[in-house]
């Protein structure tokens, strides 16, 4: 009882927040009785690695990516088998599911991504395809960066699609920038420019190229020319540019993960993060450990420039699926941003096991041309 009534004052405090910095989008709210709205399952497929049938989803289901096509939301969302114990242990897999009023899922049997036998072996055998984010541009076509995976070191990679279910894989995001000089490091979690257009989110440019914010330990940014190969930027001493790091004290003293796409605003960019709190700089009112999620704003002349960021998550772990799971330290992860019917609908991860759903009616913020 004690500890219900801690979380709803903690809820209750960071709505205000949200409310009292009114560059922000929010609040999300979670629908009553829906959460979770996507669990692991025994459904098989036959896999070209194992070269056998496999649970592919049998484990975990979390981490996803959303857009909207054909006036339904569609949820790619990362999957695991059972092939391992400990966290990246196992094989991940791209799953598919999609909503007609963002809460009701119809899944596909089997996944759109996943380890193949293909050109791509060294990057994702055998840890798989993990974390998807996922835009659209303007002509639908719909772009995915997803974290390819190898057990030995995480890197982004880069798929596109015109249906969301037959994707062409084109590898490692950064491979061709400063002679492969980025492919030799870790690379995750890719948010793409987006903007408000004729009732959609689609895939923006700055100054004629497509940007994105991306970064696991800082927020860094990148630019391309086709959406496939690209550059990050450089700071003055040729290393990569730092636009967000974590702060001492905060929910995100230790990772300042980029979340969903970014999306452009009346006031400026908004960049929804994932932040870790963990250690000794930690925000002691929040447990240990624990993913919450941030906001930062950014010029919308200037994508590098911070205009303001949250003291406090707008999004915490509360219910017990978002506490207990594989990462029992309690996660919402947010992955996925999807704007349908004059609402935003935010997914996330649930304790890196289940998906979980929260809704905003805050739209009036969002810069529509």
């Amino acid at each position: 009882m004690k500890l219900k009534f801690i979380i709803t004052l903690l809820t209750a405090t960071l709505l205000c927040q949200v409310q009292a910095q009114d560059w922000a989008i929010g609040p999300f709210i979670r629908p009553e009785g829906v959460n979770p709205v996507i669990s692991p399952r025994s459904t098989e497929f036959y896999c070209p690695m194992q070269k056998k049938l496999m649970k592919w989803e049998e484990s975990d289901t979390f981490n996803p990516g959303a857009t909207v096509k054909d006036g339904k939301i569609v949820v790619l969302y990362r999957a695991e088998d059972n092939s391992g114990q400990g966290i990246g242990k196992r094989t991940s897999r791209i799953g598919y599911a999609e909503s007609k009023d963002g809460v009701t899922m119809t899944r596909m049997e089997s996944p759109v991504l996943f380890p193949a036998d293909d050109e791509f072996v060294d990057i994702e055998w055998p840890g798989g395809c993990e974390d998807p984010r996922v835009a659209m541009t303007e002509d639908g076509l719909y772009v995915m960066l997803y974290t390819a995976w190898n057990r030995q070191k995480p890197r982004l990679a880069v798929a596109t699609s015109r249906d969301l279910k037959n994707w062409t894989k084109h590898g490692l995001a950064f491979a061709k920038a400063y002679n492969g000089r980025f492919t030799k490091i870790a690379s995750k979690s890719a948010s793409l420019l987006t903007k408000m257009k004729k009732d959609k989110l689609v895939i923006d440019k700055v100054d004629g190229k497509y940007f994105m914010y991306w970064g696991e330990y800082a927020v860094h940014a990148a630019t391309s020319d086709n959406l496939t190969d690209w550059y990050p930027v450089l700071d003055e001493k040729n290393e990569l540019k730092k636009l967000v790091t974590p702060r001492k004290g905060h929910f995100d003293c230790i990772m300042t993960e980029c979340g969903p796409p970014a999306v452009r605003t009346k006031n400026g960019i908004i960049l929804m993060y994932n932040g870790k709190n963990a250690g000794a700089n930690r925000d002691m009112s929040l447990p240990s450990g624990a993913y919450c999620a941030g906001q930062v704003l950014f010029d919308n002349n200037d994508p590098y420039k911070v205009l303001d960021r949250l003291e406090k998550p707008f999004f915490v772990p509360e219910a017990p699926f978002e506490r207990s799971g594989q990462y029992k330290d309690g996660t919402v992860f947010i992955e996925g941003l999807a704007y349908h019917k004059k609402k935003l609908y935010l997914y996330y991860g649930c304790a890196d096991s289940q998906l979980g759903v929260a809704v905003s009616k805050d739209v009036k913020k969002l810069k529509i041309k």
